[in-house]
């Protein structure tokens, strides 16, 4: 048996939903991440010694408990503390077994992360880092930060909610708006990493992708008004990505591009909801970023085959997504819908564009998107060159293959 990959199905599946319910009984981020990390790391060290228990998720809780109170035992003032503690932590099993109880304890966790008090960027962190369960090396690199610098944003964070005592709750329908841009931030960027996983062995990780959109229903739910609508338009932008996961992977785990795709493998009762909610959040004034994606998303679902998507109207959404919310990711997705548009010579103009000014150093995409375009303008030595830069600055197993059968494709036509 393949213990380390149990472990690790194991992680991705259980680590967002223990978490929250760890935090709320222990109130404290840093003990709960830590206890449960240990428990963790325990099952990596005993099951291939052991064995895999019979039910792994009641094991690492039951770990995650141990550690938990040992941790206390050895704090100050570890008495009074236990005292309060122990009954809760007793009780973690049976929490965790109820379904209820796990997603009150995730949504109150996100609203806890999302906090008016904590800067944006530490929210969404925070949210990623204990909701998710991302590591904080994937995190830095959604960011295009250090991951030193990305580990001091979560830490102060996490200090920020212990010291200044901020409620593990929902709040009040009031208090809901000023966190909501937070809260739908977090969605999304849980979604991409679940729909293009920035390490690993595969490409999409469809629990993240369905977690992603389980806390999405959970909060367009909570929400009027305004933020209903750029909920519902979050909600449609990832029905609609997630209609497509089965052609967008291989048989082989190979990375299959839009074009591609065999679309009678998109799943169009997702598609058709997600057109339907999208409909739902316009009726209701919704004209933000989600919005905006969710319609070009839709354009890419309604065309039947790649040449009757209609490209030249997608740019015109990315020159609105721009104004909306500009950057370097942004204008490199418009590059490559420029070049459908517009001829390949367009979009590696404006790649090469954006390339020089340093915006995106570091980011694998930039230099495959300018591969791919040489490619189709046939300068395969330039390309060659382009996909070799890619190669080294992706940390997917899925992305790395692809981009290694690309590179032998335009060596041997001159590279």
């Amino acid at each position: 048996m393949d213990h380390a990959a149990a472990i690790a199905t194991l992680y991705r599946e259980e680590y967002g939903r223990i978490l929250p319910t760890l935090i709320r009984v222990l109130g404290d981020f840093a003990l709960a991440e830590d206890a449960l990390q240990e428990a963790f790391c325990a099952a990596v060290e005993q099951w291939p010694r052991d064995g895999l228990p019979p039910v792994p998720r009641a094991w690492i809780i039951r770990v995650a408990r141990y550690r938990a109170i040992d941790r206390i035992r050895r704090g100050d003032r570890l008495e009074q503390k236990l005292a309060l503690l122990e009954p809760a932590i007793e009780g973690l099993s049976a929490s965790l077994e109820r379904p209820a109880v796990i997603a009150d304890d995730q949504l109150r966790l996100l609203y806890t992360c999302c906090h008016p008090s904590l800067a944006l960027d530490a929210q969404v962190a925070l949210t990623l880092r204990t909701l998710c369960g991302l590591t904080t090396e994937q995190i830095a690199r959604a960011y295009l930060v250090p991951a030193a610098t990305m580990a001091q944003r979560i830490v102060r964070a996490q200090r920020k909610i212990r010291d200044a005592a901020i409620p593990y709750e929902v709040p009040e329908a009031a208090d809901l708006r000023e966190r909501t841009e937070a809260v739908l931030t977090c969605i999304y960027l849980m979604f991409n990493e679940g729909y293009s996983a920035t390490g690993g062995d595969a490409l999409l990780r469809v629990d993240l992708c369905e977690e992603a959109i389980r806390l999405g229903r959970m909060v367009v739910t909570l929400l009027a008004a305004a933020p209903r609508a750029e909920a519902l338009a979050l909600l449609s932008l990832m029905v609609m990505h997630h209609s497509r996961r089965f052609a967008r992977i291989a048989v082989d785990g190979g990375v299959v591009l839009l074009d591609q795709q065999d679309r009678s493998l998109w799943r169009r009762d997702e598609a058709e909801e997600g057109v339907a909610l999208l409909h739902e959040a316009l009726r209701l004034g919704a004209h933000g970023r989600y919005a905006t994606q969710a319609a070009i998303a839709a354009l890419h679902l309604q065309a039947s085959a790649p040449s009757e998507t209609d490209w030249a109207q997608i740019v015109g959404l990315y020159d609105r997504l721009m104004a909306l919310a500009p950057s370097p990711i942004v204008a490199l997705n418009r590059a490559a819908a420029l070049a459908m548009a517009e001829g390949a010579e367009r979009g590696l103009a404006q790649i090469d564009e954006l390339a020089s000014s340093g915006a995106l150093r570091g980011y694998h995409l930039l230099p495959a998107s300018r591969a791919d375009l040489l490619r189709r303008l046939g300068r395969f030595a330039e390309a060659a060159a382009a996909y070799r830069e890619a190669l080294p600055l992706t940390r997917n197993d899925a992305e790395r293959r692809f981009l290694e059968a690309r590179l032998g494709e335009v060596s041997g036509r001159g590279g």
